[in-house]
């Protein structure tokens, strides 16, 4: 179980903005700035001032050893899935250490001149979205060569609702991968703190855990202050609708990679827009318009060919169930264009093959059979999980 700073911090604190854990952390007087640190963080990691963490820690004297680096590297620009190298950091100029390159977990040697080590990457409240388990694999190598691990929280950007949480919850004995090591639903509704706290009750018992919270956040909010987490995650709206339309990597649909909409718009050269838009008015489209459209691929699945599909716009975050959406939309594709919809292999880094991509998405085993064959796929998760997770919340 992690303890938490709760020291005072009421000069921002009476004005109400949500100030992150690394603000928390860099005002802490009782912090030894000469224990040995290392952070795992990205160029998505800043101040409440919009300076880099790992930049700030070292201008104000912390001694900063090392970095580790996870998914799309420490610039947060890397391809989806592609291999990220060690190199030096022209911030900081400290050796970065890829924990999406020939690891995923610090080795021994990298811990041996660490004493503390730092997390402060922003997530985005999705399940398959790898920070989340980049984090897990250094609470691993902390409980392993025994170092303290202190997460820097930060706002669930799309949310900390329950009623908004969403499965299916993650069969670990079937579809355990990097893109969920773990049983929790799709849609989390946590921060990575909760997680950890959670990770550190239930999986990795033994880790010297703290988590530096973060300070007027309350859960039913939305962040308005949204800076680009990966090169498809580049706005709030994205983050929203990710958990359900990043369903479509599992199958051979554009999901907009390679546009300017990625996850706003999906489509193939095979779909009837407005054939699709007539079909889905049948299904739940509660806080979400959906208009046909057309568009060109610079990159990925269909590239160069025209696409055929449609564009989302959000109208109501509180009632658009983004999972639910993604199934029926998968469901319904089926539907129309049997001879088309084909199991897609997506290749990365961790998955060499690409195979059985839908089912570590979904969570489910066989998940590309059961929606062909039109079976329902349950995701409501919301009072379960939130039972699961009552003793490990840190915010109201």
């Amino acid at each position: 179980m992690s303890q938490e700073y709760e020291f005072k911090y009421s000069e921002l604190s009476i004005m109400q903005q949500v100030i992150s854990g690394i603000d928390i952390f860099l005002q802490d007087p009782e912090v030894n700035k000469n224990s040995r640190f290392a952070i795992v963080t990205n160029n998505a990691a800043f101040t409440s001032a919009r300076i880099l963490s790992r930049l700030e820690l070292v201008n104000r004297g912390f001694n900063l050893i090392k970095v580790f680096s996870p998914e799309h590297g420490i610039s947060v620009k890397g391809a989806d899935g592609s291999y990220q190298k060690n190199s030096i950091d022209i911030k900081t100029a400290l050796p970065i250490i890829s924990l999406y390159g020939d690891r995923l977990m610090p080795t021994e040697e990298d811990l041996k001149d660490i004493d503390i080590v730092l997390f402060d990457i922003p997530d985005v409240g999705c399940r398959f979205y790898t920070y989340l388990w980049t984090m897990t694999y250094v609470m691993e190598a902390c409980v392993k060569y025994n170092k303290q691990m202190i997460i820097l929280d930060r706002p669930n950007p799309i949310g900390g609702n329950f009623e908004l949480a969403e499965g299916p919850m993650l069969d670990e004995e079937t579809c355990a991968s990097f893109i969920g090591r773990w049983s929790i639903p799709i849609r989390h509704s946590c921060t990575l703190g909760e997680l950890a706290n959670y990770f550190s009750g239930k999986k990795l018992k033994g880790l010297d855990l703290k988590i530096v919270q973060v300070k007027n956040w309350d859960r039913g909010r939305i962040t308005n202050d949204f800076y680009p987490t990966s090169p498809a995650i580049q706005n709030i709206s994205t983050a929203l609708v990710y958990p359900g339309l990043g369903l479509l990597e599992g199958v051979n649909l554009n999901e907009g990679r390679g546009t300017d909409k990625p996850f706003m718009q999906f489509g193939a050269p095979w779909i009837n827009a407005k054939e699709l838009e007539l079909e889905l008015t049948k299904k739940d489209r509660n806080g979400v318009d959906l208009n046909p459209c057309s568009y060109i691929p610079a990159d990925s699945l269909y590239k160069n060919e025209i696409c055929y599909g449609l564009e989302l716009n959000l109208t109501d975050t509180n009632k658009f169930r983004p999972v639910a959406f993604g199934i029926d939309l998968i469901s319904v594709l089926f539907k129309l264009y049997p001879q088309h919809v084909k199991e897609r292999a997506y290749v990365t880094n961790v998955n060499p093959s690409g195979g059985g991509h839908l089912d570590k998405l979904l969570g489910i085993k066989n998940a590309f059979e059961l929606l062909k064959h039109g079976n329902n796929i349950q995701t409501g998760v919301s009072q379960t999980w939130l039972s699961e997770m009552t003793s490990f919340l840190l915010y109201n």
